[in-house]
């Protein structure tokens, strides 16, 4: 990560509606970036927590799938609220899809798509297949959610398919695809989110102090994302970056009181993005300091 490009800049994009051309826009500034840069750079050019989140998502994506295309992505596994294989009616048979996910974060937006999908035999244990499928293709089709409260700007997305024709992506859908994105996500969203925090103080002249902090927590998180996601260290790092964010909160929270009002507006409105997978990742650090 080269530091001095985020201890300088000075600079933010403007919020588009569209979020993948914004997206592009992003992309055309930043030029050839790893995920980590572009989780950071990117969160840190972002006008909204939302718009920061995304990017990290982005980022995650790309750890992911290291060859997705350079254009706005999703990752589609969610059904019924459930990531569990057994759960999942979604179905892979050949090279065809047919099913449903009800909850694809900028799904009506995305170029491509990544489906998790059932390709077990009959009788056999669930199995997942991870498959990649675009919107313009026959038999795809998503259909735009209403906006919710949390993060408005993000718009979300059901997918339905029909027979869709996909290409599959190479190894176990569920342990080399769903289960390290939980990880991946976490880590490149806080690195996302922390980095718009940090461009927030710059801006609004926040205590040194705490801006050396959110450094110190964005050196961490470039340490963390070296780590395998599987890697039990590194899911215990990562529980230690969480700590410093959460320890950090009364601070950050005092400093956006004291400055501009529609940063601490939308800070209020969507902090609480960073608390929805707490549960799973308490279940992942427990798991990990057990193992040591």
């Amino acid at each position: 990560m080269p530091w001095q490009t985020l201890l300088n800049r000075r600079d933010r994009l403007p919020a588009d509606p569209d979020l993948g051309e914004g997206f592009a826009a992003l992309l055309q500034q930043l030029g050839n970036v790893t995920p980590f840069e572009l989780a950071v750079a990117g969160g840190r050019l972002m006008a909204t927590p939302g718009l920061a989140f995304l990017v990290g998502y982005q980022a995650a994506l790309r750890m992911l799938w290291p060859s997705a295309p350079a254009s706005l992505g999703a990752l589609c596994a969610t059904e019924q609220r459930s990531l569990r294989p057994a759960d999942m009616q979604t179905r892979l048979n050949g090279l065809r899809l047919s099913g449903r996910k009800d909850f694809v974060t900028a799904g009506d937006a995305a170029d491509w798509l990544l489906v998790a999908a059932r390709s077990e035999q009959a009788d056999d244990d669930p199995r997942l297949s991870l498959a990649v499928v675009y919107p313009d293709e026959p038999g795809v089709r998503v259909e735009k959610l209403p906006a919710i409260p949390l993060m408005p700007d993000i718009s979300h997305g059901r997918l339905f398919l029909d027979n869709a024709l996909c290409e599959l992506l190479a190894g176990d859908g569920w342990d080399a695809y769903v289960k390290p994105f939980r990880t991946l996500e976490d880590i490149y969203v806080l690195s996302a989110m922390t980095a718009w925090l940090y461009g927030v103080g710059q801006d609004s002249d926040w205590p040194q102090s705490l801006q050396l902090r959110l450094l110190a927590l964005l050196a961490g998180c470039a340490e963390v994302s070296r780590q395998p996601p599987g890697n039990q260290a590194g899911h215990v790092l990562l529980g230690g970056l969480f700590a410093q964010f959460d320890g950090l909160k009364a601070e950050v929270n005092q400093a956006l009181a004291d400055g501009p009002a529609e940063w601490a507006a939308m800070w209020q409105r969507d902090q609480a993005v960073m608390d929805l997978a707490a549960g799973a990742r308490g279940k992942r650090l427990a798991k990990a300091l057990a193992a040591f």
